[in-house]
């Protein structure tokens, strides 16, 4: 199974005339303490699964490959993560199904919208009733759709939401990105970078996390 190019999104610090290191390596025992589940690590057989014309279409992929973003709703996001840590795919709002027996590793994507969270809550619906095959869900990268805190409500439902994932990554309101700048480093919070080593730590120390079942 392939991994992820080397990860650029690493911030580096040096003095004048100090070359700047490599990348960051990343542990594989134990896990870093951020990189641990605190929602729903595995399909919990016996979960309701959504109504068919609910649940997200499926595609074949040769294998299980590399790590996957998976927007649950169109304007998720899924492409600018894709473009942020090279080497993984956007998934095109479609589950991505690998020939048996390793799982392809997904990052549920969603806009922190109403309509986001629900997409979210049903995507992991569909993933915790185990009618998806083949894939093992490391979490949900939330994208803020809107500058400034979130409402009390979306809040409390997001909270709701990310239960049903095994964790949930937050990514900030960035206003180059809304004005069509491509994600660079130069535009890119420090919050983003935090968010995208953890995601590359978790896939790279990981390479089957949760295996599903065929």
């Amino acid at each position: 199974m392939t991994q992820p190019q080397h990860n650029p999104w690493t911030r580096q610090t040096q003095g004048p005339g100090v070359p700047a290191p490599g990348p960051v390596q990343p542990p594989v025992q134990p896990q870093p303490a951020q990189h641990q589940p605190l929602g729903a690590q595995a399909p919990q057989y016996g979960v309701p699964a959504p109504a068919p014309e609910e649940r997200l279409p499926k595609f074949a992929i040769p294998a299980a490959d590399t790590l996957w973003w998976l927007g649950v709703h169109g304007g998720s996001g899924e492409t600018t993560m894709s473009r942020l840590l090279p080497g993984t795919h956007a998934a095109g709002h479609r589950w991505p199904i690998p020939p048996p027996p390793v799982p392809t590793p997904i990052v549920l994507v969603a806009r922190t919208h109403a309509y986001g969270l629900r997409a979210a809550q049903r995507a992991a619906t569909e993933w915790a009733s185990g009618v998806v095959s083949g894939v093992s869900v490391l979490g949900l990268v939330l994208i803020a759709d809107a500058p400034g805190r979130l409402p009390r409500v979306l809040d409390d439902f997001a909270d709701i939401v990310g239960g049903g994932v095994p964790r949930v990554w937050d990514i900030p309101w960035i206003e180059e990105w809304r004005r069509g700048e491509d994600p660079t480093p130069d535009n890119t919070p420090d919050e983003v970078f935090e968010v995208l080593e953890s995601i590359y730590a978790l896939r790279a120390s990981n390479q089957a996390v949760y295996p599903a079942s065929y």
